[in-house]
C-alpha cells in the first residue's frame, strides 16, 4: 500500500533506513575499486612487478654481471651483441645479458622505492603529528621548515642531497629520495589532524577529560591516515623516478655489477643514437611501473573520497 499522508511517508522512510545495513567507507571504496578498470590495470602491473622483483634471481637466464658475450663487442665498429639464441634482448656495452639485468634490476628498483617511501613516511608522520597535535609555535616552526623544503624543486633537492655524499651508493639514493618526500607527508598529515581537532569525537573526548596523548594517538591520528596512505602509493611512483634520475646522473650505486634501471639508462646514453634499445627497455620499465602505482593511487583517492559514496 502506497503511503499517502506526510506522516506515513516519513514513517516508511524511517523503516527503510533502519532495515538497510550500514556500509563502511572501506567496504564502499573496495566495492568501487573492484569495478574500476583503471585500478585493476594498475594492480596487475604492480603485482607483476612485485612477483618479478621477488623471484628475479631465480628466473634470470644468466648472471647479470657475467660478460658472456664480450667476444661480440667491437668498440671500433660500435658493435654490441644483438638478440640471439639464449639472449632474446641481446647484450649491453660489455657483453652482459640485457634481459637478466632488467629482471634483477627490478629488485633494486623496488628496494629503493619502498625504503625511500617508508623513511619519508616515518619522518613526515613525526613532523605532521607534532604540528597537528600541538599547534602554536610548534606548528609554525615545523611548517616553516616544510615550506622551505617545498619551495625547492623536488628533483633538484634530491640532486643536491645526493651530491653531498662522498661515495654514492644505493643507501645514499634512498636517503636523498626519502628526505625529499618528508615535507609532502608532513603537510598532508598536519592538515588532516587539524581537521580532526574540531571533529565531534575529539571534542567529546576532550570534554570527558581524556588526556592529550590518547586523544592524539587514539582519536586524531588513526582517522587522519587515510589520505597519507593514498599519497604513499603516489610517492612510490615518484620515488622510483627520482631514484632513476639520480642513478642516471651518476649519483647512484657506482657498482654496475648490481643492475638498476636508472643506472642502465645512464650507461646507455653514450650510444643512444646507434643502439636506442639499450635505453628503451629500462626507460620503458620505469614508465610502466610508475604508471601502475599512479593508477592505483588515483583510484584509491577517488574511492576513499566520501563525496563519491553511493
Amino acid at each position: 500500500m502506497t503511503p499517502t499522508t506526510k506522516k506515513e511517508r516519513i514513517d516508511a522512510l524511517a523503516e527503510s533506513s533502519a532495515s538497510d545495513s550500514g556500509v563502511s567507507l572501506a567496504a564502499s571504496a573496495w566495492k568501487r575499486l573492484r569495478r574500476s578498470p583503471v585500478f585493476l590495470l594498475g594492480a596487475v602491473i604492480i603485482a607483476l612487478f612485485l612477483v618479478v622483483a621477488a623471484i628475479s634471481p631465480w628466473i634470470a637466464p644468466h648472471d647479470p654481471a657475467a660478460r658472456d658475450l664480450i667476444d661480440q663487442v667491437i668498440k671500433a665498429r660500435n658493435q654490441i651483441p644483438g638478440p640471439q639464441e639464449g639472449y632474446p634482448l641481446g647484450g649491453d656495452l660489455v657483453g652482459r645479458d640485457l634481459l637478466a639485468r632488467l629482471l634483477v634490476g627490478a629488485q633494486q628498483t623496488l628496494l629503493v622505492g619502498v625504503f625511500a617511501t617508508l623513511i619519508g613516511l616515518a619522518g613526515g608522520m613525526v613532523l605532521g603529528v607534532l604540528a597537528g597535535a600541538f599547534g602554536g609555535w610548534v606548528d609554525s616552526l615545523v611548517m616553516r621548515v616544510v615550506d622551505v623544503m617545498l619551495s625547492i624543486p623536488q628533483l633538484l633537492l634530491a640532486f643536491g642531497i645526493g651530491a653531498l655524499f662522498a661515495r654514492p651508493s644505493l643507501l645514499t639514493v634512498i636517503l636523498a629520495v626519502s628526505i625529499v618526500q618528508i615535507p609532502v607527508f608532513a603537510r598532508l598529515l598536519r592538515g588532516s589532524m587539524l581537521a580532526q581537532r574540531s571533529s565531534d569525537h575529539v571534542l567529546a573526548a576532550t570534554a570527558l577529560g581524556v588526556k592529550p596523548g590518547p586523544i592524539v594517538f587514539r582519536h586524531m591520528l588513526p582517522n587522519s591516515l587515510g589520505p597519507v596512505i593514498v599519497q604513499s602509493t603516489l610517492v612510490l611512483a615518484t620515488s622510483i623516478i627520482d631514484a632513476a634520475a639520480l642513478s642516471f646522473l651518476g649519483l647512484g650505486n657506482p657498482d654496475d655489477t648490481i643492475p638498476e634501471w636508472g643506472q642502465m639508462l645512464g650507461s646507455a646514453q653514450t650510444v643512444i643514437d646507434s643502439h636506442p634499445h639499450l635505453a628503451f627497455w629500462p626507460a620503458g620499465c620505469i614508465i610502466v611501473i610508475a604508471l601502475g602505482f599512479t593508477l592505483v593511487g588515483e583510484s584509491l583517492r577517488d574511492a576513499l573520497d566520501p563525496k563519491n559514496r553511493r
